[in-house]
């Protein structure tokens, strides 16, 4: 049985927005990949390499539609605080919530995978520019 640990909303608040911060930086750098992608493309026939060009373009789609979830579910934690802020308004700075930590569990995996993602990106345009 995990202990469930409460936080400020301030620090919820926070949180939120350094995570959607976090996520439009990585859709615009996954649009300056694919973009690069598609100068390898036009540099080389080889189909190896033209593989791996749609295996990362492939691996982009997938990562924007997770990073399109995590706004989302963002969003709809923003927007339940919000309510209780108006309907609680003289407690709201007194109160802790339940963390957040599912949320900030996905977050990291996500990061994790994309920090893993880009290494082998920059890896194959190492070789292939």
């Amino acid at each position: 049985m995990s202990k469930v640990t409460h936080v400020y909303i301030s620090d919820l608040h926070f949180e939120h927005v350094q995570w959607r911060n976090e996520l439009i930086f990585w859709e615009e750098q996954i649009a300056s990949y694919i973009k690069r992608l598609e100068e390898v493309v036009t540099r080389w026939t080889n189909n190896e390499i033209r593989a791996q060009v749609e295996h990362f373009q492939n691996q982009f789609i997938l990562h924007n539609d997770v990073i399109d979830v995590l706004k989302k579910d963002i969003k709809k934690h923003e927007q339940h605080i919000a309510e209780y802020a108006q309907e609680h308004p003289v407690a709201i700075q007194h109160i802790h919530f339940e963390d957040h930590t599912g949320l900030r569990d996905r977050m990291d995996t996500q990061r994790s995978i994309y920090t893993d993602l880009k290494g082998k990106y920059y890896s194959f345009l190492s070789k292939a520019m």
